[in-house]
């Protein structure tokens, strides 16, 4: 993990902040890339909106979110998801 992925995860840590909204999250999501269709779903998984905001609980959210964040690390688009996500405002995220 890079110092910078590091930092915004103590970031988002010290906030109190879970993910990002829902719409936020989905842009994120989008940036990903190699998703591809895995069976029934996605690898890596679709954020939890939609419907599924709602009757996920916190834990579930943040460790999607996590999910997200390594595979961007790990498929070298973790730089232009940091800028991404260091341009959204505190409003932009959920705060447990």
């Amino acid at each position: 993990m890079t110092d910078r992925m590091r930092a915004l995860r103590a970031r988002v840590d010290a906030n109190g902040w879970t993910c990002p909204n829902p719409e936020p999250w989905n842009a994120l999501w989008e940036m990903l890339p190699d998703k591809r269709r895995q069976g029934s779903g996605w690898e890596p998984a679709l954020p939890l909106i939609l419907a599924a905001w709602w009757n996920s609980p916190i834990l579930a959210k943040k460790l999607r979110f996590l999910e997200h964040l390594d595979w961007a690390e790990t498929h070298d688009a973790g730089d232009d998801v940091l800028d991404y996500l260091e341009s959204l405002s505190a409003a932009d995220w959920y705060t447990s």
